[in-house]
């Protein structure tokens, strides 16, 4: 298949599949005799991989070892449990973070019932609080 028939089926476009090639995560296509790439199921499937694991938030160097360990089917499980468990606790932490921003946001809307930018607790908050 060419590469806008992949980038279709998984809905990636067709420069970041360039770039999976550039940076080895995914085995460069075979060309056709006019150069066009050709791309197999197999690279179907591994792409298919790589933006589950994306979708799932897992880093490019998390995609890199998933891919690696991946390639031996007879190996314990234990190194992919130990990814997904690290990763399980990083979403943890930035939920933890949305719910507290979301909670600040919130409690400055409560604050503000100003009829007028000059009265505004939202505008006199953000300019004394320090971000980070």
């Amino acid at each position: 298949m060419r590469i806008g028939e992949l980038a279709q089926a998984t809905g990636t476009k067709a420069e970041t599949i360039r770039y999976y090639e550039r940076e080895g995560i995914l085995p460069p296509a075979d060309r056709t005799e006019s150069n066009y790439r050709d791309y197999s199921d197999e690279h179907l499937e591994m792409l298919t991989f790589v933006r589950r694991a994306r979708e799932l938030g897992f880093s490019m160097a998390q995609v890199r070892e998933l891919l690696a360990l991946s390639d031996h089917e007879d190996k314990p499980c234990e190194d992919v449990d130990q990814l997904v468990h690290q990763q399980m606790v990083e979403v943890e932490r930035k939920i933890r973070y949305l719910t507290s921003l979301r909670d600040e946001l919130g409690q400055m809307l409560r604050s503000c019932k100003a009829n007028k930018i000059g009265e505004c607790k939202i505008v006199e908050s953000l300019a004394r609080r320090e971000i980070g």
